[in-house]
């Protein structure tokens, strides 16, 4: 049966089993629009798990697969065959699990960070750049509707010019040794050989970074980390220090830690401009804090008739019914539905200034996890990063 003209999209899923919460958030994000069936999917290593799990969620034993190999092999011969697959996988698997579905013409969105070194990452942005498919990656703290407010605000010239940054992810869900007992995420994300030695930067700090990017538009022409394990131990990095030069030549700070005692989730973006400032929390996301230069405050509050339309569009009960985190990762799957069907039934782009991130931001979220374990091993030095002064692809 023909996609084409349907508004629904085909939707599979590598990964996102028993226990791993990540992948129910990218199933509830795409159920909240209504604009997905999950309809294939691997939902684990063990067979006898991943059907249970697939028959729960209503996807057929003929669309449970043994591994994404086979998924992808299978599915981009049927007429109705997935859109897109989300890969919600632990980090070592991105790369393969990602490839083979975007070589065979299969829109992908990859959690971060995409790969375990730039130049895998590199090879995906080109491989979908070539066989037509999205590349996306879920960083979807952009997507709340106050984010998107506060980047038109610096676009717009709101905030005068950029002068100073401040960015931090630090949150206390490990400032114990959680990896030593049954914490399955723990396990995996203190593991140098899933997450990486740098598994605090590329956990965490990737969200920071591209929240930085996506608000001022800027991006960092060179970066002084230090990179600390706090917790006893621990065989990674747990915690991040860094400063950075952006493309204006204003300074900026990033913190990430997934060891910052008794701090909940632990996002903020605070962007001081010549004229006024501005500030968003992730614990308060459907509030912006506007500053003037005399200290005067105001709070913006989401749903107001006032604010932007790329806020607006974001919006749905509208003022005085806080949205939030499923709703901004539902918001990245509605951009992300918009496109893919566009380029599904040949119709001109969705995409806009302020949209999903795609393979490029994951590429320099690599990169940037990349200059700072350099910088670190540097005695904290300055680094140009590779995205500095390399052309990559969108």
């Amino acid at each position: 049966m023909s996609k084409h003209g349907s508004l629904r999209l085909s939707a599979g899923m590598v990964g996102g089993g028993q226990g791993a919460d990540i992948g129910k958030t990218h199933r509830y994000a795409m159920r909240l629009d209504d604009r997905y069936d999950l309809q294939a999917g691997v939902f684990g290593r063990d067979s006898a798990s991943s059907a249970q799990i697939a028959e729960s969620l209503g996807v057929t034993a003929e669309r449970t697969y043994r591994d994404h190999r086979e998924m992808a092999e299978r599915e981009s011969t049927r007429e109705d065959g997935v859109d897109v697959v989300a890969v919600t996988t632990p980090n070592d698997s991105h790369f393969d699990i990602a490839r083979t579905f975007l070589e065979a013409g299969i829109s992908v969105v990859c959690e971060k960070p995409l790969t375990r070194d730039s130049e895998s990452a590199a090879e995906l942005v080109a491989i979908a750049e070539s066989s037509g498919a999205i590349l996306a990656v879920p960083h979807c703290y952009s997507a709340y509707a106050m984010v998107r407010h506060a980047a038109r605000m610096v676009r717009d010239g709101d905030l005068g010019r950029i002068r100073f940054v401040a960015v931090e992810h630090a949150s206390g869900w490990a400032a114990t040794p959680l990896e030593l007992g049954e914490h399955r995420q723990a396990r995996w994300r203190t593991d140098p050989d899933i997450a990486g030695f740098p598994s605090v930067v590329g956990d965490l700090g990737t969200h920071a970074f591209q929240l930085l990017r996506f608000v001022t538009g800027l991006e960092a022409t060179r970066v002084s980390a230090e990179l600390d394990t706090l917790v006893p131990g621990r065989r990674v990095f747990d915690n991040a220090t860094v400063r950075l030069t952006l493309s204006n030549g204003a300074p900026a700070t990033l913190w990430a830690s997934m060891a910052a005692t008794g701090n909940e989730h632990g996002l903020r973006i605070r962007v001081f401009g010549d004229t006024a400032s501005i500030e968003w929390r992730h614990e308060d996301p459907h509030h912006l804090t506007v500053r003037d230069l005399d200290g005067a405050t105001t709070i913006l509050a989401q749903g107001m008739r006032t604010l932007s339309e790329d806020a607006a569009r974001l919006t749905r009960p509208g003022l005085g019914h806080p949205e939030g985190f499923l709703e901004a990762f539902a918001n990245f799957y509605r951009d992300l539905a918009d496109e893919l069907r566009a380029r599904r039934d040949g119709e001109p782009t969705t995409l806009r200034d302020l949209s999903f991130p795609t393979g490029r931001d994951g590429l320099i979220g690599v990169q940037f996890v990349e200059a700072t374990a350099a910088s670190d091993a540097a005695d904290s030095a300055w680094v140009v990063p590779a995205f500095a002064h390399e052309k990559v692809g969108i």
